[in-house]
């Protein structure tokens, strides 16, 4: 059987970045009628609406889908979450890690959620800062947890490929929220994400 993938384009988006694509690459210097460069144009369109598809999902009602009452009360944490978002400064990319912990209250949430909303906020013109703040309050107001803590460890492209060009600089940003402002819960969770399992 053939390889299908199905993805869905708003039609009047693409052809509109299509066209806007196009005239870049002219403007560039290139040969837009190349045969190399003849659906660039559009797989850039599609490629900018995939990257970017976080606009149109509510990371909240993500969460609320998938909570459940629960008596559990000890740290959770989900790490070395890949994420890749694109740079509002440049529109290059910056890819990393996320770990994010928090202290259900009554509820927990389906694992896979947390993941996902992380994509949510990522899928959107960024920096890493706001990045990391939407996620953290996004759990805390949505799931009402004792505490959240989130941490991000990401390389920017913007520093690799242009301006400094340093290749092996890595940005780390963190948030803590409700009992992660206290130094013993933070501490502990800091360690368990810089264990690697054996």
């Amino acid at each position: 059987m053939p390889y299908q993938k199905f993805e869905e384009y708003n039609i009047q988006v693409t052809d509109d970045v299509k066209k806007r694509y196009e005239q870049i690459i002219a403007d560039l210097g290139e040969d837009t009628k190349r045969e190399g460069l003849l659906k660039t144009p559009e797989r850039a369109s599609k490629a900018m609406q995939f990257l970017t598809q976080g606009y149109d999902q509510d990371a909240a009602e993500i969460l609320k889908s998938a909570m459940f009452k629960e008596s559990y009360n000890e740290m959770v944490i989900v790490k070395d979450i890949e994420l890749y978002s694109l740079c509002e400064h440049h529109i290059l990319p910056f890819f990393g890690k996320a770990h994010i912990a928090y202290i259900p209250n009554g509820h927990i949430v389906g694992l896979s959620k947390i993941p996902r909303i992380v994509d949510v906020f990522a899928r959107r013109l960024q920096v890493q800062e706001r990045l990391t703040e939407q996620i953290l309050d996004c759990i805390n107001e949505t799931l009402k947890p004792e505490g959240v803590a989130v941490v991000i460890e990401a390389s920017h492209m913007c520093m690799m490929m242009r301006g400094v060009q340093k290749q092996n600089s890595t940005t780390t940003t963190s948030g803590f929220r409700g009992a992660f402002e206290k130094i013993k819960t933070r501490t502990e969770f800091l360690k368990l994400i810089s264990e690697k399992l054996s």
